[in-house]
């Protein structure tokens, strides 16, 4: 008799529809709050076994967070032999339009090399794509004081391009000799 079977229920633990409490958005929960605490690769593992039966819904977040994780492992594993490579890397994330990554790894630099010109010049540079004015001014001006040949670097940079009206970029670049 077909009246007497048990209907199944869904996956998703709702008939017709996906559930907020299933064990898939359980699992993803687990994945995100690992994430949250830095806990990369668990969040990874999480989120990958995940992957295959995530509802339609939280598939693109987990991808989305899949491609963060790797993101984050793959920064933790670099390791520079020079201030001077830390620096080409912290440039090719500027270059790629990851400017929070490029300003972590700026940042990294002067933490162990607070006198380095090169630092304070990409950070100007990130500054002045960014629209920080007064941190692009305050950082090349540093950049420059450590460096003079950097006002040269700078006067042919187009990066700078956006300060180009700021007379306080003129006067740095080119100053009054008295």
């Amino acid at each position: 008799m077909a009246h007497d079977r048990k209907k199944e229920p869904s996956p998703s633990g709702k008939s017709g529809g996906h559930s907020t409490t299933g064990p898939a958005f359980q699992h993803y929960q687990a994945a995100v709050q690992s994430l949250q605490q830095g806990k990369f690769e668990k969040a990874l593992a999480g989120f990958e076994k995940l992957l295959p039966a995530a509802p339609i819904e939280l598939l693109d977040r987990c991808k989305m967070y899949i491609i963060t994780c790797q993101r984050q492992l793959e920064n933790k594993r670099l390791t520079f032999l020079t201030p001077e490579e830390h620096y080409d890397y912290a440039i090719s994330r500027l270059n790629t339009g990851y400017y929070e990554e490029a300003r972590e790894q700026f940042d990294g630099i002067l933490l162990g090399h607070p006198n380095a010109d090169y630092a304070f010049y990409g950070m100007a540079l990130l500054d002045a794509i960014t629209g920080r004015t007064q941190d692009c001014l305050a950082n090349l001006g540093r950049a420059i004081e450590l460096n003079p040949k950097n006002r040269l670097q700078a006067r042919a940079d187009n990066d700078f391009q956006s300060m180009v009206d700021d007379p306080r970029f003129t006067e740095l670049l080119y100053p009054e000799i008295p």
